[in-house]
């Protein structure tokens, strides 16, 4: 079982500009990431080749709510889903499809406080 995973040089970038405009850690944008990826109704791509960027440890992203985002992502799937398909392939295919979501929703806003505001009142 892996507990670690690789984002993709891009979402690296995008997830440090992001930190730096928003004071949010890379574990919490990646959660929001998450979440606005779970929202899309269709499946993430499953092109994740470049896997350069930053590491994460499955506690830190999950915590304890490993069992909440395991069960999202299943629901999402529409079908059973193993815990090896689970972390990290499946978390990490919508982390990073999350990632460009949550970079374009921030320049959308154009500033902190609009950027909140907008995840806020997200349907």
């Amino acid at each position: 079982m892996n507990f670690r995973l690789r984002t993709s040089k891009q979402s690296e970038e995008k997830l440090k500009n992001l930190q730096s405009t928003t004071n949010l850690t890379p574990n919490i944008l990646a959660r929001l990431a998450i979440s606005l990826s779970l929202k899309v109704k269709s499946m993430p791509s499953e092109d994740l080749a470049n896997t350069n960027g930053l590491e994460f440890n499955r506690n830190t992203l999950t915590g304890e709510y490993d069992y909440i985002f395991k069960a999202l992502i299943t629901q999402h799937a529409e079908r059973e889903v193993t815990d090896e398909e689970y972390f990290p392939s499946l978390f990490n295919l919508h982390l990073e499809r999350g990632v460009g979501l949550l970079d374009s929703e921030y320049k959308h806003a154009g500033n902190y406080e609009k950027f909140i505001i907008n995840l806020m009142s997200m349907d």
